[in-house]
């Protein structure tokens, strides 16, 4: 989506009553049938070209109207009524050119054929069944089918004679053994599955021949551990298939010259080029303004189910997206409960069985549902025919997830995308404005700059050796080419290499840990169960443990984690696959449940938590509170929110830091609104807790949201010097102490030691259980902190700890910035501000229902106290 003058507008307020509808189960809406030819033939629309302006089939029939095409393709595109875009043009003339090349354009411009026509070019003019010619990657299994599937069409209809196939953890053992040996002409797969036929003895064979590789959605995973895999796996296919070029594709990336390098690395096939795609048409992105009341806090939207309703049924297909599972259960559940119409409308998301998933998927395509309600396992790429319309539930959290979520819908480069963002508090109403103003500007959120990760670093170098041996000199050229690893110390390297052999000064004792062996300046593993064990583990997505969730001995539903299962007493009620379900005990790694109709049944949170607010938006939320002319376009109860903060108190500066202090209760509190996000919040918290408490104040506890950060204590902070207490020299002595004492560290680490090898989840034959993977790495990670701090793996885990978990970055970022720049404001009783804050004080998992209304009296009550 290029820079918008983008349609911006609220809906007009939805008025409450008329008809409800009843939402169907999902499994009912599963049963469908996977789409007819005829029905591919209209879902290829996604690897169109540009549709002639008489449209139809009226515009020229003759291969002489495309000359830069070979007869055949220039014909299929007459025959259909398209002309090429510019862009593919010139993705062919780069190929020919022998050019690498990152193609950015905007969704619906026939990206993924413009990847694929290069290929299919030179396949129709050398003929398939030579070998592997393409590999194309995307970070989603659901992406690989859809574009397997698209594709088809115009290979089918030019009759041209090629093996197209999918590859994922989902496609059958005996078929995955038969593509390492007799690969089809395209193999679509994931960065997963690059790096597990890296590592068969077959790899050299099987890549011998390989001419391109095809990089989906390329931002989507460059910036990640996943992205750090594939850039080494990349540069290994280089060192295989030298020849072959890579291109990338994506539609939402601001740093072009940056994931072009991802994107090639340190590939030598001739000079690699970016191809701008054209502009498509602006979207029509809208505010939600609820005719109910706006909640103070709280992230369900109840209180718009009935509008969200209404705007499923006025749309051909809606996707519903939310920010986690948790949430996409809820709203199901809730919307599920409100229908009395039969409006066919699923779940999708990534803890659901596959068959159930693909079940929804081919019946999106066949436009057999009105809407899905899902998270991001749908947001990328995907073309779903009848898809008109993208609600966004909740704030976004980043101006480039919400573009990437809106050109889902109407899937065009000429028709404009639609969607509707719903806030679910007062404070994601401003978030959702800011997210306005990015699309209008054309505006992405930055990518942050990030160094290789050494524990994926260590799962490469244990797949080299695993797929035949390596020398150290040629392994450390080869990772250097990779854009993650450009700065990668030799010293640093070698410590990689001794920790995967031996695993390191304190623990190469142990035998169990010695997995390579050198011979004549080459390492090799020292057994052969070792590939087999790293074939078991391969990857960076380390979810919790997960137990099956099971209809008694029937069919599974998906999986569920291990914790909250914990948790549960047979006969107590969840809710999971848009079903209210009785735990009825454990079996083996199974989770047994029967249906239930209990009322208040608990929603499963998974420990993947939310997206944090992005930097970019946050700066604009900031811009927009501190210009009160701006204030005109929000609703009327945010519009007196703001008001009435004003005049009790100040707006936080665009540029500063307030903080307001208060009595309550016996207490004293302050709130710092610091907009950098939860995660940097909580950081902040905990390092000011520990200050304070040296400095006499008696803080007694804290809690944080993405925009703000609660502190109460016995005695007043606002006494205290503030530019002292929020000092930036905290995230030195006082953050290694606190990390010292916590258990986020071992928690880090233990993600950590799966990646890198050392803590196998899976062996022949049996997975061990969380506990278990607990009980090894809590001991590994003490035993390494006493005898060998500097150990490879403790490295790792501090950097994840200091990106990730805790936004260190971000944080010291902030502090720099309101360095000098504090705010103080005395306050004799709570600020509207800083109501949505105080309301997470003392929340308790309470489900269904319930949570609403508890939130609803403990916002009145501190609401009257504000406001009085």
């Amino acid at each position: 989506m290029g820079p918008a003058q983008a349609q911006i507008r609220h809906t007009e307020k939805l008025v409450p009553g008329g008809v409800e509808w009843l939402v169907i189960a999902a499994f009912f809406c599963l049963r469908l049938p996977w789409q007819s030819a005829a029905q591919r033939k209209v879902s290829c629309q996604t690897l169109d070209g540009h549709r002639l302006r008489r449209g139809g089939l009226d515009g020229p029939r003759s291969s002489a109207a495309f000359p830069s095409l070979p007869p055949v393709f220039a014909d299929w595109f007459a025959m259909r009524g398209w002309a090429p875009r510019p862009h593919q043009l010139a993705m062919v003339a780069a190929a020919r050119a022998g050019k690498s090349s990152l193609l950015v354009a905007p969704t619906g411009g026939g990206k993924t054929l413009a990847g694929f026509l290069p290929s299919l070019i030179d396949l129709a003019a050398t003929g398939g069944g030579k070998g592997l010619h393409t590999l194309y990657v995307s970070p989603l299994k659901a992406l690989n089918v859809d574009v397997a599937r698209n594709l088809l069409t115009p290979v089918e209809e030019m009759g041209l004679k090629l093996g197209i196939e999918t590859r994922s953890g989902d496609t059958p053992a005996g078929k995955r053994q038969r593509q390492r040996v007799k690969p089809p002409d395209i193999l679509l797969t994931t960065p997963e599955q690059v790096a597990l036929l890296l590592a068969v003895p077959e790899a050299p064979i099987l890549f011998r021949d390989l001419k391109r590789i095809v990089i989906d959605e390329a931002h989507a995973v460059w910036a990640s551990k996943r992205g750090d895999l594939l850039a080494l796996g990349l540069e290994r296919l280089s060192a295989l298939a030298p020849q072959a070029a890579r291109v990338g594709l994506s539609a939402t990336v601001a740093d072009r010259k940056r994931l072009l390098a991802w994107v090639t690395g340190g590939a030598h096939v001739g000079a690699a080029t970016i191809i701008e795609g054209v502009a498509g048409a602006s979207p029509q992105v809208e505010i939600l303004e609820s005719g109910e009341h706006i909640p103070w806090s709280g992230h369900s939207a109840r209180h718009a189910f009935a509008e969200i309703l209404r705007l499923i049924e006025g749309a051909k297909t809606a996707l519903v997206f939310v920010n986690t599972r948790a949430q996409a259960e809820f709203i199901f559940q809730g919307l599920w409960s409100l229908n009395e119409k039969t409006l066919p409308i699923a779940l999708h998301h990534g803890s659901l069985a596959p068959e159930q998933r693909r079940k929804v998927e081919a019946a999106m395509v066949a436009g057999r549902l009105k809407g899905v309600v899902c998270t991001s396992t749908l947001d990328l790429g995907i073309d779903w025919g009848a898809v008109d319309l993208v609600i966004q539930v909740g704030a976004p959290k980043g101006a480039s997830r919400m573009i990437q979520r809106i050109g889902r819908a109407n899937h065009r480069l000429d028709e404009s995308s639609r969607a509707v963002m719903v806030p679910a508090n007062r404070f994601e109403v401003l978030e959702c404005e800011a997210a306005l103003e990015a699309i209008a500007e054309g505006a992405l959120d930055p990518e942050p700059v990030r160094v290789g990760s050494l524990d994926v670093l260590a799962q490469h170098v244990l797949g080299v050796a695993v797929g035949g041996g390596f020398s150290a000199d040629g392994l450390y050229d080869e990772i250097r080419r990779a854009l993650p690893y450009a700065t990668l110390d030799r010293a640093t390297f070698d410590q990689v290499v001794d920790y995967v052999a031996t695993g390191g000064y304190a623990l190469k004792r142990y035998e169990r840990y010695r997995r390579l062996r050198l011979a004549d300046g080459v390492w090799r593993i020292a057994h052969p169960r070792i590939a087999q064990q790293y074939r078991l583990n391969v990857g960076t997505i380390v979810e919790a443990p997960m137990l099956k969730v099971r209809f008694g001995r029937g069919r599974v539903l998906g999986e569920i984690e291990e914790w909250f299962i914990e948790q549960l007493s047979p006969g107590d009620s969840f809710i999971f696959a848009g079903q209210i379900l009785a735990f009825v005990g454990l079996r083996e790694n199974d989770a047994l449940v029967r249906k239930s109709t209990a009322t208040e049944p608990q929603i499963p949170s998974y420990e993947g938590g939310k997206f944090p607010l992005s930097t970019f938006l946050a700066a604009k939320v900031r811009r927009l509170l501190a210009r009160p002319r701006s204030w005109h376009k929000l609703p009327a109860p945010v519009r007196e929110w703001l008001r009435l903060q004003k005049a009790r108190s100040v707006m936080p500066p665009e540029d500063s830091l307030l903080v307001e202090t208060f009595p309550r209760g016996g207490k004293h509190y302050m709130v710092a609104y610091c907009f950098e996000g939860r995660l940097a919040h909580q950081t902040l918290g905990m390092l000011l807790t520990r200050r304070m408490e040296r400095a006499g104040l008696g803080p007694l506890g804290f809690v944080a949201n993405d925009y703000s950060l609660a502190v109460w204590s016995l005695k007043d902070a606002g006494e205290a010097d503030l530019d002292a207490l929020f000092d930036q020299d905290m995230l030195g002595d006082d953050l290694d102490a606190w990390l010292a004492e916590s258990n986020l560290m071992k928690r880090t680490f233990r993600n950590n030691a799966v990646i890198a090898g050392l803590i196998e989840r899976r062996h022949p034959g049996e997975t061990k259980s969380g506990r278990q993977v607990t009980f090894s790495s809590d001991l590994i990670y003490d035993v390494l902190r006493r005898y060998e701090p500097d150990h490879i793996l403790l490295k790792a885990t501090w950097a994840d700890a200091a990106t990730g978990l805790l936004d260190v970055r971000r944080l010291s970022d902030m502090l720099e910035r309101v360095k000098g720049h504090i705010v103080h404001q005395a306050l004799t009783r709570i600020s509207p501000l800083a109501v949505p804050v105080m309301l997470e004080i003392g929340k308790e998992p309470v489900y269904g229902a319930a949570t609403d209304l508890i939130l609803a009296e403990a916002a009145e009550d501190l609401v009257r106290e504000a406001m009085r």
